[in-house]
């Protein structure tokens, strides 16, 4: 009896990525922020993306493990926590603590990457790297293998509400073709610019999950503004050859 290899799912030609939304709590309503999550959980949002800025890696500042501790008692989905910090060694336990379930560092900031991602995984969360628009994806060829989940800038770190950048889509490309080469699982986010004048193209060059502050909390209700977004990606996702 003939034996064929089987692929992994990501390798195969006809595989139908699972497009989730993060909504990302940057662009909301602090003062009534549990009432926001929830709203764009009703509409689609499956995990919640928090920005953790420290005014020295990027030239803002947010919020740290508190808030992070109290998001925890309000909503059930995973808490995305990415650190835009530096020295993130020294925070990954406090973060991981308070309720974080995945936790994505820079690759910029990290001076041992390999040795933040372990740590990552082993405070039993999901680990995932991230780069800035003028870091190549070739900087993460030695930690390919180890992290969950690869997370773009398309834009530059530090505020929401900005323009995405064009040609960051070439990167979620070429992780998407480096992950079915070489048998890899991790999955693709994107975060900055994504609304529904770019979403299609984002999905369709590869990325998965996607970080929405401004396109979920700016304007109008978020439950409806997730919802839309969310169906403008799985469509497009659809489409796709």
């Amino acid at each position: 009896m003939l034996e064929f290899p089987q692929l992994h799912p990501r390798q195969d030609p006809g595989f139908q990525a699972l497009i989730e939304l993060a909504p990302s709590i940057l662009s909301a309503d602090f003062a009534h922020l549990a009432d926001q999550v929830a709203r764009a959980t009703e509409g689609g949002g499956s995990l919640i993306h928090v920005d953790i800025m420290d005014g020295h890696f990027v030239p803002n500042l947010t919020v740290g493990p508190p808030l992070v501790k109290s998001l925890r008692k309000a909503t059930p989905l995973p808490l995305d926590c990415h650190l835009m910090i530096e020295d993130p060694d020294q925070f990954i336990p406090e973060f991981a603590e308070a309720g974080a379930d995945w936790i994505s560092v820079h690759q910029e900031a990290c001076r041992h990457l390999n040795r933040t991602l372990h740590l990552i995984k082993s405070h039993d969360c999901q680990a995932g790297v991230v780069i800035n628009p003028a870091t190549p994806v070739e900087s993460l060829s030695e930690v390919l293998d180890i992290v969950d989940y690869v997370l773009v800038m398309s834009v530059n770190p530090g505020f929401g509400g900005q323009k995405f950048i064009s040609g960051t889509l070439r990167k979620m490309k070429k992780l998407a073709e480096i992950r079915a080469e070489r048998g890899y699982s991790y999955r693709i986010e994107v975060d900055g610019g994504v609304a529904l004048d770019t979403v299609a193209e984002v999905v369709r060059a590869g990325a998965e999950i996607l970080v929405a502050g401004n396109a979920v909390f700016g304007k109008g209700d978020p439950k409806q503004n997730a919802q839309t977004l969310l169906e403008a990606a799985r469509s497009a996702n659809l489409q796709k050859v």
